[in-house]
């Protein structure tokens, strides 16, 4: 019975310090979470209004044409990057048009003197 319970804790332990390691591992990622935010679209309340991906090119932030919902007017989006925002609603808040700081900011076992990349 004693060695039953021994043998189920040490592999809980196990288990558990596995999650660690993982967690560890992918929090620290090169690429922050990001989404495509339309930068003219700020309400204090909701944020930035997310639009699609194609709107955000690799490289730069410029304005593009809009290509849904209500934008799809004909109405230049200035659309960028949002990184480690919290998304709620197609809304986008509290994180950074910065992918460097984004990186900096890192999670549990990075170091905050990362280089950021670009």
């Amino acid at each position: 019975m004693a060695d039953t319970r021994r043998r189920l804790r040490s592999s809980t332990v196990v288990l558990g310090g596995m999650g660690v390691v993982a967690a560890a591992l992918t929090s620290c990622g090169s690429d922050p979470d990001r989404r495509c935010v339309d930068r003219d679209s700020y309400d204090t309340l909701y944020g930035y209004e997310v639009v699609a991906d194609k709107n955000c090119t690799s490289g730069s932030s410029g304005p593009t044409s809009a290509g849904q919902g209500r934008k799809s007017t004909g109405r230049k989006t200035d659309a960028a990057w949002y990184y480690d925002a919290d998304v709620s609603d197609g809304h986008a808040d509290y994180g950074t048009f910065s992918r460097s700081e984004a990186v900096d900011r890192g999670g549990f076992g990075c170091s905050g003197s990362g280089s950021g990349g670009g």
